[in-house]
């Protein structure tokens, strides 16, 4: 090579790196302004494009919208009220709240959601994911179990069942399966006695079916006793003291201690007095279906059908009903379930597993309570 071409190749590195170097340092000022800039500015929030016929119905304020959400705009405006957050990041806490409820209300895929509020579908999975998280956390502004107003709770039940010896009784446990699709793995864990894939729901009510305590997540094939023996509420000592009661169906063991739940006598019974007192005890047990009835009716496009979500999120979702269940109740939002959906909660319960070593009989107190509703039927 001669000495005048290796001058000129030498001569293009050097300028080609002078390019480069005047590149990164014109690269290093425009990171340094925009850095200036956005710390200036307030952050960005993603728009509402509130031209969509959804939106358009919401921001209507005379419009009525329980029919494509569910709820009407009262239970609404205080369901946002009670997951507002003081960070309202992204697409903010209202539009994250309809959307999850629309989803709920029809059951829809994310895409087919996606279209409907004009926005991307991996958002709407990720919003869907948030709320539920949200609602999941707070559960308990709104499913609690009262310790100062047993007596009230009582009353309700009196009025229930039509005889005042039932003025201790406090709630109505049951539990109900909620249809999903099961996991490839460990799939028979999910197949319950009715023949479904499900996960179990136990919930207690009070006698207006407003849901004091709730436990989702066991395998369908897992029993009601064994449920409720692992539930926060049984483990964790959340039962009401000792006087009150708690009423149970036949699938559930008759308990005085350590909670005092009251199941009926089995068939045939013996006598009047304790046909008298299944008679009671079912008027007055029977909200618990009623509450399990109106909760799915009004989401039954989620629940009525294999949730389509991974069994990992199921929880979440069917705890975010039961929270929704409350609310609307709490805002005056009330509606009768659907006769078909109550029943498939009516079908006959497989035996109820044999007492702990903790557990002590409550035949006892049952022959006790029943002895009162006849003396009370016989006196008015």
């Amino acid at each position: 090579m001669s000495v005048a071409k290796a001058l000129f190749i030498f001569a293009r590195l050097c300028a080609i790196n002078q390019r480069h170097r005047r590149r990164r340092l014109c690269l290093r000022r425009i990171r340094l302004l925009t850095d200036q800039v956005m710390a200036n500015r307030p952050p960005m929030y993603c728009r509402v494009d509130a031209t969509v016929p959804i939106l358009r119905l919401w921001f209507d304020e005379e419009a009525e919208i329980k029919q494509d959400l569910r709820l009407t705009r009262r239970a609404m405006n205080s369901l946002q009220r009670l997951l507002d957050r003081s960070q309202d990041h992204g697409w903010g806490n209202q539009l994250e709240v309809l959307i999850y409820t629309y989803w709920l209300a029809h059951g829809l895929s994310y895409r087919v959601v996606a279209s409907v509020f004009n926005v991307p579908k991996a958002t709407i999975y990720r919003v869907i994911h948030k709320v539920a998280q949200n609602i999941w956390n707070n559960l308990n502004k709104v499913i609690s179990f009262p310790q100062h107003e047993l007596q009230a709770l009582g009353q309700g039940f009196v009025a229930l069942s039509g005889t005042p010896a039932f003025h201790n009784v406090v709630g109505a446990i049951d539990g109900t399966h909620i249809r999903i699709k099961p996991p490839d793995l460990h799939r028979l864990d999910y197949l319950n006695y009715k023949g479904f894939y499900s996960i179990n729901m136990q919930a207690i009510c009070d006698a207006d079916g407003r849901f004091l305590d709730i436990f989702v997540g066991y395998p369908g094939s897992v029993h009601d006793t064994r449920v409720m023996k692992n539930s926060s509420f049984y483990t964790s000592g959340r039962y009401p003291p000792p006087g009150y009661i708690i009423l149970g169906d036949g699938g559930y063991p008759c308990l005085q201690t350590p909670i005092c739940l009251l199941t009926p006598y089995k068939e045939p019974v013996r006598g009047r007095v304790q046909q008298r007192f299944n008679h009671r005890h079912s008027k007055a047990r029977s909200i618990i279906e009623r509450a399990f009835g109106v909760m799915k009716t009004r989401w039954r496009s989620t629940l009525f059908r294999a949730l389509e979500v991974k069994p990992t999120f199921a929880p979440q979702v069917i705890a975010s009903c039961a929270f929704l269940h409350n609310v609307c109740l709490d805002n005056g939002d009330t509606l009768d379930p659907d006769e078909d959906i109550t029943r498939d909660d009516l079908d006959p319960h497989p035996p109820h597993e044999p007492m702990a070593l903790n557990e002590a009989s409550g035949n006892a107190a049952r022959d006790t309570l029943a002895a009162q509703v006849s003396e009370d039927v016989q006196t008015t």
